[in-house]
């Protein structure tokens, strides 16, 4: 990902904020030199030093039989605004998009345990719909191995990790403010949310 200086985010521990936040990914792969996608929820965790991404997806879907032997890209992104040059204080400027965005390049590993495999389900509901757990732990046990025999699990050990949040730091503090002022009354959620990132980039700037 291109990322100028100004742009480039390096704590590592607000880029996996970012990505437990936004986690909805888009996961990339890459065979006979055609580019592969599937998008999918990943559960994201930290293990010593290391960042580990976790979810399932269909047998049916044939991506998953690239993951072991090349490396995989995971894009995390979600909040982002269009940027109308009446924000700035000279005439001579051009419209732009401010974004986040968290591009995270790993190995993949195939988790064929029939136990993993329900665990993996089991932390994705607790990650997303806790108060769907009594229902699914009412379940029989054959339904849920035949569930899992339709799906594949893994993990993907991240590394490289990239982030990139362009919230126009090339600009000034007067600028950014109007920005900030613009995108926060917007209906809008991604806009509000450029607005609120805006803020607390323009805060931590201040308190340096």
């Amino acid at each position: 990902m291109y990322i100028p200086n100004q742009f480039a985010v390096t704590d590592k521990a607000e880029i996996v904020e970012f990505m437990k936040r936004f986690s909805f990914a888009t996961i990339i792969t890459a065979k006979d030199g055609l580019p592969i996608a599937t998008h999918l929820p990943v559960i994201v965790t930290t293990k010593d030093d290391n960042i580990i991404l976790t979810s399932h997806m269909a047998k049916a879907n044939e991506q998953w039989k690239d993951f072991e032997n090349n490396k995989t890209l995971v894009i995390f992104s979600e909040p982002h605004a269009y940027i109308s040059p009446k924000h700035y204080d000279k005439g001579l400027n051009v419209p732009t998009w401010n974004y986040i965005a968290v591009h995270a390049y790993g190995q993949g590993t195939l988790i064929t345990d029939a136990d993993k495999v329900i665990e993996i389900i089991e932390r994705t509901i607790n990650t997303y719909d806790l108060s769907y757990k009594q229902q699914w732990d009412n379940f029989p046990t054959d339904y849920k191995l035949r569930l899992i025999q339709g799906l594949v699990a893994f993990d993907i050990i991240i590394t490289d990790l990239q982030g990139k949040k362009k919230l126009s730091q090339n600009k000034n503090d007067n600028e950014q403010q109007k920005i900030i002022n613009a995108l926060s009354k917007s209906e809008d959620t991604n806009e509000q949310l450029i607005a609120d990132y805006m803020k607390n980039n323009a805060q931590n700037k201040n308190s340096r």
